[in-house]
Formats: structure tokens, sequence, C-alpha cells
């Protein structure tokens, strides 16, 4: 592999594993796992829309729109779990029934405004948007792992594990462009 990962000279976590869980901490329950994760995801949706309407490359547009749509689908099983946990049917102020502020939320994954992002992405090129893209992947990831770990009951382990699956072929699609831009 000439490009993608192998020659990735961006950011690259650092810190003990637990740095990762900085809105996490051990005192918050799945249901606040789940919101906080619902609003880190919501962000990401947004962000990816908006770099799917500013990118011109087609193969780009797809996959940013394809990731956006992703996005939407994981708030759907984060809210599933959190009805769930909670034993409601249904919750149409979710999150902000958890987290009452969050209706200003701009927070997208790695703790980076959505808005910041945004305006750092005007006429950037399509790799530096790419990179950017693998770390907030690589950020869910690993996030969602270390939620499976947290999360005290292996039926929504097990849904933090699909999505980290998820995240992580994410970043495989994302890896794969970034290639093909560099060559």
């Amino acid at each position: 592999m000439q490009g993608g990962i192998n020659a990735w000279r961006g950011l690259v976590a650092e810190g003990i594993p637990e740095a990762g869980m900085v809105y996490f901490s051990s005192a918050v329950g799945l249901e606040e796992m789940a919101g906080l994760a619902w609003l880190l995801e919501d962000g990401n949706r947004r962000f990816y829309s908006g770099i799917a309407e500013g990118v011109s490359d087609e193969k780009a547009k797809k996959l940013f729109s394809d990731l956006a749509s992703s996005e939407e689908r994981h708030k759907s099983a984060l809210l599933r779990i959190y009805l769930k946990k909670t034993g409601k049917l249904e919750d149409r102020n979710f999150p902000s029934s958890v987290f009452p502020d969050a209706a200003h939320n701009d927070i997208m994954e790695g703790g980076i405004s959505v808005g910041t992002a945004l305006e750092w992405a005007k006429g950037k090129a399509l790799t530096e948007l790419l990179e950017l893209s693998m770390s907030i992947e690589t950020n869910s990831y690993d996030l969602y792992l270390k939620m499976a770990g947290k999360a005290g009951d292996e039926k929504y382990g097990n849904v933090f594990r699909v999505l980290s699956v998820e995240e992580r072929d994410h970043l495989n699609r994302l890896n794969l462009l970034l290639e093909k831009q560099q060559h």
C-alpha cells in the first residue's frame, strides 16, 4: 500500500485508553452513554452532509452522503438502546430528555465543533477532507469499543460492537478513496 493508512501523517491517538471516554465517566449510565453517542453521531451526520454538498468529485459526494445516512442509522440504534434500557416505548425529546442542553449541540466525534470543521473544510483538497474524516471514524471506532466494554450488559455491548464494526467499514471506505486520490 502506497497511500492510505500507511501514508497517514495526521493526528495520532495518544495517552491512556480511557482518554477517549472524556464525556463518559464511570458515573455515567448506559442511557447517558447512548445520548452522548447520539449527539456525536448527529454532529458527524451534519458534517458529512455538509461535505457531500461541497465536493465536486462524484465518488466522494456519494461516499460522504452514504456516511451521513449511516450516521443516521447509528442514531436510531442508539435511541433503541436508550428506549430498551429505560423501558419507554418512545421519547420524542431524546436526547434532550437526558441532556437538556442538547438542542445547542454543535459537537462531533473528537470534540470538534461541526461549524468549525465545515468552515475549515471550505477550499480544502479532497485528500485533506478524507484524512479528517478518517480521523473522525477512527475516534468513533475506538469510542464504540470502549463503550462496549463499559455497557455492563452483553446485549447492549453487542450493539456498540456492531457500531464499531460499521465505523471500521467507514474508515476502510475512506481509505480506499484516499488511495485512489493519491495515485
